[in-house]
């Protein structure tokens, strides 16, 4: 036989070999995978287990016979934070429900209770009743080390579709995008794994299969995937979920003021963010700030109306709350104001919310 003969023949003795394995036989499929390949399976065989279900169920009343009922509200992606139940998932997945049921890998169906949210950073934490003792959890990874070009895997469930696997890049850091409730969450990781409504909520892993975000929105004219998705990057989450499990809210440092609303504040063209109320006994009142007030005739007069914190501009409550949020308590911060046409400037103490 000649050389080309053999060759020609060599697919066949392939197939043959193959057919000829003992049925009882196990076939190393992972011998025939590239790097990347097995990479990416064993990440999901691991991660996986610890990806749930999250449905959010709402009361809605029979506009024909007043009767209330339960109906789907939405549903999204979560994952397990520890072995006593506790689940992360967008806050946007669980609001406005009335009974969310968490469904772990197993397909048990668990009843979750809301144990904390924070709305501008868009997470919530839930607590699974009678959680099974083999919970799996996610090892948690460092996204200030994230660069360009990395791999990033991302497991949820898009359009109901549980545990589904797809795969890309950082395709770039520092984003911003908007929480519900108008507030910026800075630093977010843009990747090209696809991400489709239902994804929201579920992990965001490396090519360790570390958590280094939580996927929680798309930017995509068709509601679909397009390439670009969106991950809280894992450094805010382990900021911001231990405070929801200790006291279900995130404890943010103040100087002791009501400010007026967004809304208002572009209504009236006011440049800055005049003062509402200043709380007595709080480091804004104990600086001198005043709030609005009432003149003898019934008309509002302004009081302070905050133009800088700390020297960064302020003409929101998003641009506020950031110049705050970016100092601790007990820091000095320097607040810049204009009290009937003057310029002020207080130096105030921040002190941690109750």
């Amino acid at each position: 036989m000649n050389r080309g003969s053999r060759a020609a023949l060599a697919p066949w003795l392939a197939v043959l070999l193959l057919v000829a394995l003992p049925a009882a036989a196990e076939v190393d499929y992972l011998s025939f995978a590239t790097e990347d390949e097995a990479n990416t399976t064993e990440i999901f065989r691991k991660a996986s287990p610890a990806v749930v279900f999250v449905t959010n169920t709402a009361l809605r009343r029979s506009l024909f016979n007043l009767d209330v009922r339960e109906i789907p509200r939405g549903s999204g992606t979560g994952f397990v934070w520890d072995r006593q139940g506790l689940i992360v998932t967008n806050f946007h997945v669980i609001a406005g429900a009335h009974k969310l049921t968490v469904t772990l890998a197993d397909r048990s169906e668990h009843d979750a209770q809301v144990i904390g949210v924070a709305p501008e950073k868009d997470l919530a934490v839930l607590r699974i009743e009678n959680p099974p003792d083999d919970l799996t959890t996610l090892p948690l990874g460092e996204s200030s080390e994230l660069t360009v070009g990395r791999k990033v895997l991302a497991i949820g469930n898009p359009f109901g579709l549980d545990t589904t696997l797809t795969t890309g890049i950082v395709s770039a850091l520092g984003r911003e995008i908007q929480a519900p409730g108008n507030r910026k969450i800075r630093g977010v990781i843009q990747t090209d794994a696809a991400i489709n409504p239902g994804n929201s909520g579920g992990p965001l892993l490396n090519s360790l299969g570390q958590l280094i975000g939580v996927n929680t929105a798309i930017y995509s004219p068709s509601g679909a995937s397009a390439g670009i998705g969106f991950a809280i990057p894992v450094n805010t989450v382990e900021e911001v979920v231990p405070q929801l499990i200790a006291y279900g809210r995130v404890l943010r440092p103040i100087i002791g003021v009501e400010l007026a609303s967004d809304r208002w504040v572009r209504r009236q063209r006011i440049d800055g963010l005049p003062v509402v109320r200043v709380f007595p006994g709080l480091p804004a009142a104990e600086a001198g700030m005043t709030g609005a007030w009432r003149n003898a005739r019934g008309e509002v007069v302004l009081g302070d109306i905050i133009t800088h914190v700390d020297g960064r501009r302020v003409r929101s409550h998003d641009d506020y709350f950031s110049a705050v949020e970016a100092r601790e308590p007990g820091d000095t911060v320097e607040v810049k104001s204009r009290l009937a046409g003057e310029e002020r400037r207080y130096s105030v103490t921040l002190i941690e919310s109750q």
